[in-house]
């Protein structure tokens, strides 16, 4: 019987020590006319916690805004960089968009990034 409970607790580490932790990043970029969008950058952090944050619009009043696009790509670069530095390592990138049928000039642009932690 201790044999079969300590094969028991041997196995138990051992999955343990081999789980993996996850985390997603998702990015919504507005492409709606005249910047009335809203762009932001999710973070679960897989632990039940969301973080968000402000992203820029890719159209402003005048039309794309190509230093909000820069400054976009910034951000998610910066998150990424500061994610690898903790031992995160990126597994995944899906991207995808949405336009609302029949209107023209709105939709946005989703990017999820999924990352491992071993």
């Amino acid at each position: 019987m201790k044999k079969i409970v300590l094969a028991i607790a041997l196995a138990t580490t051992s999955i343990i020590g081999f789980s993996q932790d996850f985390m997603q990043i998702i990015t919504i970029e507005s492409v709606v006319s005249a910047g009335a969008g809203r762009s932001r950058m999710l973070i679960d952090k897989g632990d039940g916690t969301v973080e968000e944050v402000k992203m820029k619009n890719f159209f402003s009043l005048v039309g794309i805004n190509f230093s909000n696009i820069q400054e976009n790509n910034k951000a998610i670069s910066t998150k990424i960089s500061e994610l690898a530095k903790q031992g995160w390592n990126l597994q995944f990138v899906t991207p995808g968009t949405y336009n609302h049928a029949g209107e023209l000039g709105g939709g946005i642009f989703i990017t999820r990034y999924l990352f491992k932690k071993e």
